[in-house]
């Protein structure tokens, strides 16, 4: 009966063009910076269609794959967003790693823990942790997976944004055990309507408050606002933000500037509208975000 329900799975899989697999990030590995606790993880569809999980503290990386012989090498990891309270992973993760495979990307969607000092002994970490791991994972299985180890970016909305930038501003530090060296810089970065900064002038409270605790200090703010830590080896980056979001545009305007002055590689599509949270589609534009992201990725590597 079970192969048969795994077959079943399967067959609908590759109907579809590709394949799905979710996968323990630190799998036959110690899960750092965890206390033992229970898992408490909790999924639901809100009456919006949201899928939120909140409560995590098991990460997992869930691989989708293309199509056999449409792979084009690169790959990228998908961090949703949700102020590090919940985690949007539908529309902004698995909707989107869908999209990816169709076109050819090998996609991973990061299911990262979620900042709480009931299950970690440094919260402000914990997020950063997992993203450098999925970094790891991807190119240490990057044969198996049919990507260019040296094509390996990451793609964050809202406070996954901020994940993302910050995975891409502060990856010469390792959080996470790293004995082949592997490199955790991502090769690319793709930023939806992100929280890049903490400056109380245009951060996002509620994501600031969520990774760092209450009263941090300017020293602990300005660490996470990665805006100040962009370098000449910030990884090319493309940046999605709508003019009337509630997570201000600053934080994309602050970051685009940061990486001209650095000379790094940035383009944009700022939407007029749009508000917060759309994913894959903005319905106030007929502007697709992903046609142009696509396009920026084959450009960067061709």
């Amino acid at each position: 009966m079970k192969k048969l329900l795994l077959l079943s799975v399967l067959i609908h899989l590759f109907c579809q063009g590709f394949s799905q697999t979710e996968m323990e990030l630190y799998a036959n590995l110690i899960l750092p910076n965890a206390k033992e606790t229970p898992n408490e993880e909790k999924s639901e569809i809100g009456d919006d269609g949201i899928l939120r999980i909140s409560k995590v503290s098991k990460p997992t990386l869930t691989v989708y794959l293309p199509e056999e012989g449409k792979a084009t090498g690169q790959g990228v990891i998908i961090c949703p967003g949700g102020g590090y309270w919940i985690l949007a992973a539908g529309h902004e993760g698995s909707d989107v790693a869908k999209e990816f495979a169709k076109r050819g990307i090998s996609a991973f969607v990061l299911k990262y823990r979620l900042p709480s000092e009931d299950t970690m002994f440094d919260k402000t970490i914990g997020p950063l942790q997992d993203a450098q791991r999925a970094i790891q994972m991807v190119r240490e299985n990057a044969d198996e997976w049919n990507v260019n180890p040296d094509q390996v970016g990451i793609l964050g909305f809202s406070a996954g944004g901020h994940l993302a930038s910050t995975a891409g501003t502060h990856f010469k530090t390792a959080k996470i055990n790293n004995p082949k060296n592997i490199n955790l810089r991502p090769d690319f970065m793709v930023l939806v309507y992100p929280v890049v900064s903490f400056d109380t002038a245009i951060g996002h409270s509620g994501s600031s408050k969520n990774l760092l605790g209450d009263n941090s200090s300017q020293e602990l703010l300005d660490k996470f606002s990665n805006e100040k830590h962009v370098d000449p080896n910030t990884p090319p980056t493309y940046l999605v933000h709508a003019k009337d979001d509630r997570v201000s545009i600053q934080n994309s305007y602050v970051f685009e500037n940061a990486l001209k002055q650095n000379n790094v590689p940035v383009e944009t599509t700022y939407f007029e509208t749009g508000g917060h949270g759309f994913g894959m589609i903005n319905p106030q534009s007929d502007i697709l975000w992903m046609d142009r992201v696509e396009a920026w990725i084959k450009r960067i590597f061709h």
